[in-house]
């Protein structure tokens, strides 16, 4: 499932390929996750026409309790969308939007640790999301916009196929063909769900983008006593190869080394001997 992606910020991009400005006072950031605000494409009440607005990833129905709510909802999945309380409202009343996306991060477990891809097209152009969009209103009845991504089955997806951890489903956003968006966005529900399938994946391009490397914090133990191996904690530390220990956490441990075969000596060895 698609957490972050780089958003299509620039405004020659959005006007050249979604044919739309951002509004000017809005400054979404480089990348976006769950809770972050970002461009997405919807259309208006005047005939066939669109407009860009900005909002926060991860949809809140107006029910929603607070804004945490999006962090559950920034993905949803077509085959539910009918039916989930989060996502049928925006569904049966046509608020289907674009998001327009530069690159999408996924995780490639094939070595086995959670390694970042970068995802886009391989021709250079943006890719258009589908999505859906609601409004919500907070405690002083301001009003908040929010959006999803769809996503469809990828199981067997050359690029996508490749992602997730093993053993779990394989997800894809739903990504429209450029001259799709007019339709996905004025059509029916009927005519919309015809878009709803797996973009080709040799339209897309995919390579390792590990995320920005930070120093790891000190263990408040370095502190608080004489280490005997605290050079070599602050060494790994240092070095952006400790990045990989958290993930390797994660693993399940190895089984314990059988018992040794004859008697035990019951002696004590020398540590250094």
């Amino acid at each position: 499932m698609c957490s972050n992606y780089k958003p299509v910020t620039l405004q020659d991009r959005l006007l050249a390929h979604f044919g739309v400005a951002r509004p000017d006072d809005a400054e979404p950031p480089e990348l976006t996750y769950a809770g972050r605000a970002a461009p997405f494409i919807v259309r208006t009440d005047q005939r066939e026409a669109i407009a860009c607005e900005v909002g926060l990833y991860g949809l809140l129905p107006d029910w929603a309790p607070n804004l945490a709510f999006g962090r559950r909802t920034y993905n949803c999945r077509t085959e539910t969308m009918r039916s989930k309380p989060s996502f049928r409202q925006a569904w049966f009343e046509g608020r289907r939007c674009v998001i327009p996306v530069e690159m999408l991060f996924e995780n490639c477990w094939e070595t086995g640790d959670p390694v970042r891809w970068a995802i886009c097209r391989s021709n250079g152009d943006p890719m258009a999301v589908a999505g859906l969009w609601g409004v919500w209103h907070d405690p002083e009845g301001r009003e908040v916009l929010s959006f999803t991504m769809l996503t469809v089955n990828a199981d067997g997806h050359g690029v996508f196929g490749r992602m997730h951890p093993p053993g779990d489903e394989k997800r894809m956003p739903v990504i429209l063909r450029m001259q799709d968006q007019h339709a996905w966005l004025h059509g029916s529900p009927a005519e919309a769900l015809a878009f709803i399938r797996p973009f080709p994946a040799e339209m897309l391009r995919a390579e390792p983008d590990p995320a920005a490397w930070k120093p790891l914090a000190e263990p408040k133990s370095w502190a608080a006593s004489e280490d005997l191996f605290a050079d070599d904690w602050h060494q790994a530390a240092a070095d952006p190869k400790a990045r990989a220990l958290k993930a390797r956490r994660t693993r399940a441990a190895p089984p314990p080394p059988p018992p040794a075969q004859g008697g035990d000596s019951g002696e004590t060895g020398d540590l250094f001997g």
